[in-house]
């Protein structure tokens, strides 16, 4: 579970409900099943009409899965840096076919790293394995966007079908104001709930879904351009000391201090003659 997260939502919710408690005893009057069941469809027929029902479900399942924990975030990359490092060291002893033994072993089910072990058993040069790993990269974080865009896409839609349910109240209520003038009070305050139910939706769910979504993928490429930075000097038969050091200047200053008090200590140094 993702602790800034859901502590982030239940305070806002909290928030909001607390005003409503401070503010009213009648909590029952900002409920109205219709207004949600107007805001929300509209959101969704929206979202289907603008993209593929694929992107549109995926996206959906983001607004649950933010709630979890990310499969890296900046804390994991010492983690990932650190196994990235230990590979290294199982190329330098048994050599490609070593390390493919050893993801083999331990069950590896990462596209990435099993597609870049496959192009280097295939001997392709390290231009060329930069250039496959990164259109592997860019391609996946582009399909990952498809779905921020969408989420975006429903917290800007939100509140438009929230307006357009308060203009259908606002119409029913007018038709009936010669029969119930007393009651344009109460009507008009049940047609402003779907406003203020389609902000809530943008800002509380869509909105933040859509801005998490990305910022986990922004770190996934991240940690997938360490890996391909790894196997390109896995390609050029870099020492173990020159793949240490170029991965460490992808962290943070506090990460890397991480990385010397709980990882493994840094190689030796080489021994002349070693492949530069």
């Amino acid at each position: 579970m993702s602790i800034g997260t859901v502590t982030g939502f239940i305070a806002g919710l909290a928030l909001f409900l607390l005003a409503i408690v401070m503010a009213t005893d009648e909590y029952m009057i900002f409920w109205s099943g219709t207004s949600i069941i107007m805001v929300l469809g509209g959101t969704l027929a929206n979202a289907f009409i603008s993209y593929q029902g694929v992107y549109v479900i995926a996206a959906m399942k983001d607004v649950f899965t933010i709630y979890g924990h990310a499969k890296v975030n900046r804390n994991i990359l010492v983690d990932e840096v650190t196994r990235v490092l230990e590979w290294a060291d199982i190329v330098a002893k048994k050599g490609i076919v070593g390390l493919d033994q050893h993801l083999k072993d331990h069950k590896s089910e990462d596209h990435l790293v099993d597609y870049a072990i496959d192009i280097l058993l295939s001997g392709y040069k390290a231009d060329s394995i930069r250039e496959l790993l990164t259109n592997t990269i860019e391609s996946a974080f582009e399909r990952a966007t498809l779905r921020v865009k969408v989420l975006e896409n429903m917290a800007a839609t939100a509140p438009a079908f929230g307006m357009i349910g308060t203009l259908v109240g606002l119409v029913i209520m007018l038709s009936q104001l010669d029969a119930n003038p007393t009651g344009i009070g109460a009507g008009l305050a049940i047609a402003l709930l779907t406003t203020l139910y389609g902000v809530l939706a943008a800002r509380l769910i869509f909105q933040p879904a859509g801005t998490k979504v990305e910022h986990r993928e922004e770190i996934l490429r991240m940690r997938n351009y360490i890996l391909l930075e790894l196997f390109v000097m896995l390609a050029e038969e870099r020492r173990p000391r020159h793949i240490h050091d170029h991965l460490r200047s992808f962290l943070d200053p506090d990460l890397i201090h991480r990385l010397r008090t709980e990882g493994p200590a840094a190689p030796a140094a080489d021994l002349p003659g070693e492949n530069a």
